[in-house]
């Protein structure tokens, strides 16, 4: 947009003394940029920054004095955006860069989460494993047995109600201890039963 204003009329005066009074010259003045806008008695005016001129020279315009589309396109799609940008801060407190951060660290999250597999497929799998092979820690041998000529001991788990049947010569080798104390008990037992009998003979 360009504004004209006119200056004080200029007097000159002739060799022969008589004054003549020149034409009026007009400024021009160039829109540098729009700073704000207002509405004022259902008009909008727009507060213009004057090429080549201070501050404190701007003024207020009517849209419809101005002839400079681009300047008022670039100012309306600044204010906009400046606009959008305070509501969805007022919508979200976080910054854009926070949530993109948040979202980032999420799924990396659910990237190094274990799978979680159905019970009944974690289930089927412990089913395929039987004693020392479900790496539980033996706690105590509670009975033995013979199979194909083979001695197996039934043991019993820690932190586990169930028992499975181990070949005793594993047994010896994982749990030298357990199977001492086994063999402890047993022996004391026996003896205890041939005391017993040994009275009840005696007292008959």
């Amino acid at each position: 947009m360009s504004k004209s204003r006119t200056k004080d009329p200029k007097k000159t005066v002739r060799k022969d003394g008589e004054e003549i009074e020149e034409e009026p010259e007009e400024e021009i003045y160039q829109v540098e940029k729009i700073t704000d806008l207002r509405e004022r008695d259902g008009q909008t005016e727009y507060f213009l920054k004057w090429k080549g001129y201070p501050e404190s020279d701007n003024t207020w315009e009517p849209e419809n004095n101005l002839d400079c589309p681009d300047l008022i396109k670039e100012f309306k799609e600044k204010n906009e955006k400046a606009k959008e940008e305070r509501e969805g801060k007022r919508k979200n407190p976080a910054t854009v860069n926070g949530s993109d951060e948040l979202a980032k660290k999420k799924a990396k999250k659910e990237a190094t989460k274990p799978e979680q597999k159905p019970e009944s497929s974690r289930a089927s799998e412990e089913g395929k494993y039987k004693g020392f092979e479900r790496g539980l820690e033996p706690e105590r041998i509670i009975g033995a047995t013979e199979s194909n000529g083979e001695l197996l001991f039934l043991m019993k788990w820690k932190n586990s109600q169930e028992a499975d049947l181990v070949k005793a010569k594993e047994a010896n080798f994982r749990c030298p201890q357990i199977v001492i104390k086994f063999y402890e008990e047993g022996l004391h037992g026996m003896i205890l039963m041939t005391m017993t009998r040994k009275r009840r003979v005696e007292n008959t």
